[in-house]
């Protein structure tokens, strides 16, 4: 699993012309599932990004959390972040999970982090074809893979 982290003071996804999730100041979790993750993976992952500590405390540390801040997150699926090109230029997805396998996870994904966490949760659309719009703020720009 990988999941990309940016703490930004807005963010948008858009299918055509309708916003379909949105926050204010938060994070935006770009996330792509690979073949052999579980719910374990989801789950380690879930806890990792919700206690990450990237939001600058009264004394300008990066110290607190997004629930410490009471943001919000926006979550899209992305499976482009397991594109390989080890090989050529044209990226390889073999890594990544199969959709249907993809899907139930992310579903599973959005329904740990709206249990584990206490801020709004918004998502994008499995599969669909998204706008995202974000201001990073820092920039801050978190990389994990689990």
């Amino acid at each position: 699993m990988k999941a990309v982290i940016q703490r930004v003071t807005q963010a948008s996804v858009q299918i055509d012309d309708a916003i379909i999730g949105s926050i204010k100041n938060g994070i935006l979790i770009l996330v792509g599932f690979h073949g052999e993750d579980t719910r374990d993976t989801i789950e380690w992952m879930v806890n990792k990004v919700l206690q990450l500590r990237i939001f600058t405390d009264s004394e300008g540390k990066m110290n607190e959390s997004v629930i410490d801040i009471k943001g919000g997150i926006l979550v899209v699926s992305q499976f482009t972040l397991y594109g390989s090109v080890k090989k050529g230029t044209r990226p390889s997805f073999i890594e990544a999970a199969k959709p249907t396998e993809a899907e139930k996870l992310y579903d599973y994904f959005l329904e740990y982090l709206k249990k584990e966490s206490p801020v709004t949760i918004e998502a994008g659309e499995f599969g669909g074809d998204m706008k995202v719009s974000l201001i990073n703020d820092g920039p801050v720009t978190i990389i994990i893979d689990k």
